[in-house]
């Protein structure tokens, strides 16, 4: 299950869309902005099938 979220760049402040994927386990991983290319590290959790936690940090 796929859900789209609209975030901001830790970078360059624009907001984007990413899709998440709901259908596994939680998950941490680094996915570049598609406006500045910078590195932006991703992280949630899912609970009861939802999304529980969700943040978004620039990747170092």
């Amino acid at each position: 299950m796929l859900e789209s979220r609209s975030v901001t760049c830790p970078s360059c402040w624009e907001s984007i869309e990413i899709d998440l994927d709901l259908s596994g386990e939680d998950q941490d991983y680094i996915e570049d902005c598609s406006v500045c290319c910078r590195p932006m590290r991703i992280r949630f959790s899912i609970a009861a099938g939802a999304l529980a936690d969700f943040s978004v940090e620039a990747a170092t």
